[in-house]
């Protein structure tokens, strides 16, 4: 009887659950949306009891599009969105939504917090990076000042992937990696003692597991609802970045994987590293033994929608779905470099490899030779720029090596745009088999390390297939050479045109 991994990848606005066998091929996969409400400015909230109903509903969906047995179902695991804040009473009932990790109503708290703890420069200075209004320990003093009713029943604090354990299971904890979205040691695995300092009540944060440790079996009435067997053991699980990195087989020291999506990531494994530099966070990895170096670049596949809406609609009416292939065609017959047209990515600001508010994206150097083509090659160059700008810092300031890496997400099906990467970093990297499935993956090898299965997180860079390789063109070198630098002086020539210009229209006004 063959078995599998049931993987539920439980993402922003929706949950994928993934039918992954003992051999790591996706056999099924099930979305369920749900939705997102915004009561206030700047906040962002779900519902808890709509990720149950969605992981319930995908589960028997999965089950009844692939006529499997319950009883072939191994073990049910998480990868979810991270910085969830979820306050729920002594029986588990969530006593208010998901205050989810884009919400930023909490700066006051967060502004609070560093005042108290030597002020904002002296904070930045010792833990490597400001607290904002999206990070949980504010969110939760926030919960304490603003809804000191809600605080006051509040038995314990959970985040999604703790809500969904106990909801499957009838336990509540926090696996390492959540953990560290709100504040982890990352040399003792224990809760940070500063959040105490902070104002948090330690006794409302759950204990720890790891993302390989059985949780618990499956409830009878979580069983019921899911459609599978009661005592299904339910995996410690991980946030998505995590999973993401499993999913990618990069889990050895050193090890590096770029996610490209809607955003993008560069992350790097790492057993010493645990500093905040440039813009890129430490943060523990779904290995106990490993933490994790991540930088987020705020927008990276969005520009490329937002330039085939805005300038490609009419190609879109005729070519359909078929539109990126047609857009990939279009870039190929653009010299490299654009005609030394630059495009910053930053439409969103940018967190790495210059953590700003006030910066947005910038046209530079455009002329009369210019056309609609060439900007739409200089956006997907602009994306690479500063992915080599972060893997420059890593390598500056961890001494990673910052070759042969390996892409997931769903712009590593984009064959044009990743020659345009590997020509700009002058790298060599592969692309994973279903690189859009990488997380839900990578969750599932999390079960089989769990389960026995496999022997460990190095055992991860092996059993993840590798689907295309890709290396630099030389005869590009010297243009790309050229235009980084240039890229790199855009930013150093406009960061106070950027805050004169924006300061006083973002909130989180740069200092």
């Amino acid at each position: 009887m063959e078995r599998y991994i049931l993987s539920h990848d439980m993402g922003t606005s929706s949950d994928k659950a993934v039918l992954v066998d003992y051999k790591g091929s996706i056999k099924a996969t099930a979305v369920e949306p749900y939705p997102t409400y915004y009561p206030n400015p700047a906040w962002v909230e779900q519902d808890p009891e709509d990720y149950w109903k969605a992981a319930a509903q995908s589960s028997r969906a999965i089950i009844d599009k692939t006529g499997i047995s319950p009883e072939q179902i191994g073990a049910v695991v998480f990868s979810t969105q991270a910085q969830g804040v979820i306050p729920v009473d002594e029986k588990g009932k969530a006593l208010y939504n998901n205050i989810t990790w884009v919400d930023g109503r909490a700066q006051k708290q967060a502004d609070s917090i560093m005042r108290k703890l030597g002020g904002k420069k002296l904070f930045t200075m010792v833990a490597g990076t400001p607290v904002m209004g999206k990070d949980c320990i504010p969110k939760i003093i926030w919960l304490k000042e603003e809804r000191p009713e809600i605080y006051e029943k509040t038995f314990k604090i959970l985040d999604v992937n703790g809500y969904l354990k106990f909801r499957c299971t009838g336990r509540m904890v926090t696996e390492l990696s959540g953990a560290s979205s709100y504040g982890l040691d990352l040399k003792k695995k224990d809760w940070l003692s500063v959040m105490k300092l902070a104002g948090v009540d330690m006794k409302k944060l759950p204990p720890l597991v790891a993302s390989t440790d059985i949780v618990g079996g499956l409830t009878a009435e979580a069983a019921e609802e899911m459609g599978l067997c009661p005592g299904t053991p339910v995996m410690g699980g991980c946030d998505d970045v995590q999973a993401a990195a499993v999913g990618s087989g990069m889990c050895e020291d050193g090890d590096i994987h770029i996610y490209l999506g809607t955003s993008a990531w560069v992350a790097a494994a790492s057993r010493t590293a645990d500093k905040f530099m440039h813009g890129a966070a430490a943060i523990q990895s779904a290995d106990k033994e490993m933490n994790l170096i991540a930088g987020i670049t705020e927008s990276a596949g969005a520009n490329i929608q937002w330039l085939q809406e805005q300038f490609f609609a009419s190609e879109k009416e005729k070519y359909g779905d078929e539109i990126f292939s047609y857009m990939d065609e279009v870039i190929k017959k653009i010299p490299p470099g654009s005609d030394h047209l630059v495009c910053t990515p930053w439409m969103l600001g940018e967190r790495c490899p210059v953590s700003s508010t006030t910066t947005r994206a910038t046209l530079f150097n455009i002329s009369m030779v210019h056309t609609r083509e060439h900007l739409m090659r200089a956006v997907y160059e602009g994306i690479g720029y500063n992915l080599r700008w972060i893997l420059e810092n890593y390598q500056e300031d961890y001494g990673f090596s910052c070759d042969n890496f390996r892409i997931i997400g769903g712009g590593a099906l984009d064959d044009a745009w990743m020659q345009i990467i590997a020509d700009i970093t002058g790298k060599h990297f592969s692309v994973v088999k279903d690189p859009r499935n990488a997380g839900a993956v990578g969750a599932a090898i999390v079960a089989l390390i769990g389960l026995g299965k496999l022997p460990g997180f190095w055992s991860a860079k092996d059993f993840v297939q590798v689907e295309k390789r890709y290396a630099p063109d030389p005869a590009n070198a010297e243009i790309y050479d050229e235009l980084f630098r240039d890229y790199k002086n855009i930013y150093a020539s406009l960061e106070d045109a950027y805050k004169s210009a924006n300061g006083s229209r973002f909130k989180g006004e740069e200092e």
